[in-house]
């Protein structure tokens, strides 16, 4: 199934039980859509959400909000049934909002083009947990239940590992050669894979964020987007425009899944019984995939890279959720920056929602 955008969409979302998925566009624009597996999907609506480019959004409340992220820097929640914003934050952020992630029910986090992350409790309707951690845009986030604390990548070239019990840095790797891209947790925690723009995937062992244990040379291009699918295995989205699966530990590309088009594939998501896998990519179309037929049966795409590559490293390691904080690092080599950075705002954000 494929959805042409009039504009090129950021990020997309599922609903957590409807057959809805809702995109976010370059130009500040939500479109919301239902699909099925006998129709074409269909348009509900598309309104005109944010001054700026709207990155990021997020189903919340069960289904019946919406969240969204834009370089105006501020925060909009919007009813799912009529589209009509809710409330909005206007200065969430001093800078433009990259990411945005939901933690639990009731909590969730944001990260913006200089490094700064902001997590939000909804019922309270304010920030609760604020890291000056990065000196660059934040590019991915996870959430790790068993330890509450936040994983985030950032075009500084390094990971952090953020505490919300104890509202610390608990900490962050040296600076790598490349930015951060991309981020997944793998082998039952034991592993943090992140995606780079030269396509070499870094792995890191859970308690040993300092420097990664392994570097996976099997991608050719830059690896903007992941998913996990398995403890074992990942969907990889590429600049080349192509979907992969990726084995970790043994390291290698299974095998290529489906070429999205001859555009980066901007973001990856996976309806909530997994049974479409939704992509994005520069070509301004959302194409819904059906998850079992790609596993079964591969699209065909022309893919010239090694079955295999990079070396192996131990998947038994001694790893100590106890460590100590480790100090932050000195320089940075990441400078890229989001496109459509928002500006910059003094004012302070006191509450989640300012009432409309």
């Amino acid at each position: 199934m494929e959805i042409l955008h009039e504009e090129m969409p950021f990020d997309l979302d599922f609903h957590p039980s409807s057959p809805l998925v809702v995109t976010s566009l370059i130009t500040g624009e939500l479109c919301l859509f239902r699909y099925g597996p006998d129709s074409q999907p269909e348009r509900l609506f598309s309104v005109k959400a944010h001054k700026e480019s709207c990155r990021a959004v997020r189903f919340v409340d069960s289904g019946k909000v919406f969240l969204s992220g834009s370089a105006d820097c501020s925060v909009l929640a919007s009813d799912v049934e009529t589209g009509k914003a809710i409330a909005r934050l206007e200065d969430a952020h001093e800078n433009g909002i990259n990411r945005l992630v939901c933690l639990t029910e009731t909590t969730v986090a944001t990260g913006d083009d200089e490094g700064c992350i902001k997590v939000w409790d909804t019922r309270e309707r304010s920030c609760c947990n604020t890291f000056h951690v990065h000196e660059d845009y934040i590019s991915d986030m996870t959430y790790v239940a068993d330890s509450n604390q936040i994983l985030a990548t950032s075009g500084d070239g390094t990971l952090s590992v953020n505490n919300l019990r104890r509202n610390k840095v608990k900490s962050q790797s040296e600076f790598s050669e490349d930015e951060l891209l991309s981020l997944v947790l793998m082998k039952n925690g034991k592993k943090v894979v992140c995606g780079t723009p030269s396509g070499a995937l870094l792995l890191y062992s859970w308690g040993y964020f300092k420097d990664c244990s392994d570097r996976f040379l099997g991608h050719t291009q830059s690896v903007d987007t992941m998913l996990k699918l398995d403890e074992e295995t990942l969907i990889s989205g590429a600049s080349d425009g192509v979907i992969r699966l990726v084995g970790i530990l043994p390291n290698r590309i299974i095998q290529p899944l489906a070429e999205h088009s001859e555009y980066p594939i901007e973001a990856l998501a996976f309806s909530n019984d997994k049974r479409y896998l939704g992509s994005l990519s520069h070509d301004k179309m959302l194409k819904l995939w059906d998850l079992q037929e790609l596993l079964n049966d591969p699209q065909a795409v022309n893919d010239d890279e090694p079955a295999e590559s990079g070396s192996d490293d131990s998947d038994d390691d001694n790893d100590d959720d106890g460590m100590d904080v480790d100090m932050a690092p000195t320089s940075s080599k990441g400078s890229s920056k989001k496109a459509g950075k928002g500006q910059g705002s003094s004012r302070p954000a006191s509450d989640f929602f300012a009432d409309l």
